[in-house]
Formats: structure tokens, C-alpha cells, sequence
């Protein structure tokens, strides 16, 4: 029997992609105040660093032969590289993105969009992913869950007095 896709729709590049859209027409319907000073260099820093999260990730995947496209099967689980510090270490690059796109446009309405892209990903897309996972790679995945967080660092294993 084939594994089920995890994701139909919507897929969270569209999801990221809306949240974009959405950022730049509130900006054209209502002018949020000039960002700090430094605002540009902190957001290309952070367009920067969304970038090479995303191709580091992707070059892991691809690397271990694993499907990237999230309306398909996975094919492997990675657990190295950057997702050695998240499981979603594509999707983290998402949000960063939004947040330095804010920086860039000198637009506080992608620091709105950031965390509302990133609530919808994980109800939307995460979830579902984690839950085809979990059938496909069982204790496995498990383990690996219970090492790294969804969204960024280590957990440390807890300790029984």
C-alpha cells in the first residue's frame, strides 16, 4: 500500500507567498511608519540567511534522496544537516524571509505577516507532515521528534530526579 501525500493543499510556499501579497497591498492601503534605522542591512542580512537555510536544507534532502515537493510521499527521513536544529528548517527559512522582506521594504506589515504565515503553515502543512511521518518512519520518527524541535534548537532529554 502507497503512503498518502501529506499535503494537497494549500502548499506553504503558496502560504508564504500569500502572506507577501498581503503585506504589500496593506502597505499600498495604509502607511505604516519608517522602520528603525538599519532596518535595509538587518533585512538583507536575514533575506541572507532565509536563502542559505533554504538551499542548505534542500541540498540535504536531495542529498539523502528524499522528496521535497510537499504534496508527495516522503521518500526518507533527514535528520542531519539543518534539520539536525528543526524539523521544518525550510519553513523557519520562510518566516525569516517575511521578516527580513520587512526590513528590505521598510514594511511593518511583513512582521504581522511573519507569524500569521508561520500559524497557518504549522496548522495547514506542519501537522499533516509530522502525522505522514510519524506512519511512514514510526520510532524513527519518534526519536527524532523528541531530539529537535519543530521549529528551531535541540531539546535536552529530560531528567528524572
Amino acid at each position: 500500500m502507497r503512503p498518502q501525500a501529506p499535503n494537497r493543499w494549500p502548499w506553504p510556499p503558496l502560504i508564504t507567498g500569500g502572506a507577501v501579497l498581503v503585506a504589500l497591498i496593506t502597505a499600498r492601503l495604509w502607511t505604516p511608519p519608517a522602520l528603525f534605522p538599519g532596518a535595509f542591512a538587518a533585512g538583507g542580512l536575514l533575506v541572507g540567511l532565509a536563502l542559505g537555510l533554504d538551499l542548505w536544507a534542500m541540498l540535504e534532502m536531495r542529498r539523502r534522496r528524499a522528496n521535497i515537493l510537499p504534496h508527495r510521499a516522503a521518500t526518507a527521513l533527514v535528520t542531519t544537516g539543518p534539520f539536525a536544529w528543526s524539523r521544518n528548517p525550510i519553513y523557519l527559512a520562510n518566516g525569516l524571509l517575511l521578516l527580513g522582506l520587512g526590513g528590505l521594504f521598510d514594511n511593518a506589515s511583513f512582521f504581522v505577516a511573519a507569524p500569521v504565515a508561520a500559524f497557518a503553515t504549522d496548522r495547514l502543512a506542519i501537522r499533516r507532515e509530522e502525522r505522514h511521518l510519524a506512519l511512514l518512519f514510526g520510532s524513527a520518527w519518534s526519536a527524532y521528534a523528541d531530539r529537535v524541535h519543530r521549529w528551531f534548537g535541540r531539546r535536552t532529554p529530560s531528567r528524572s530526579p
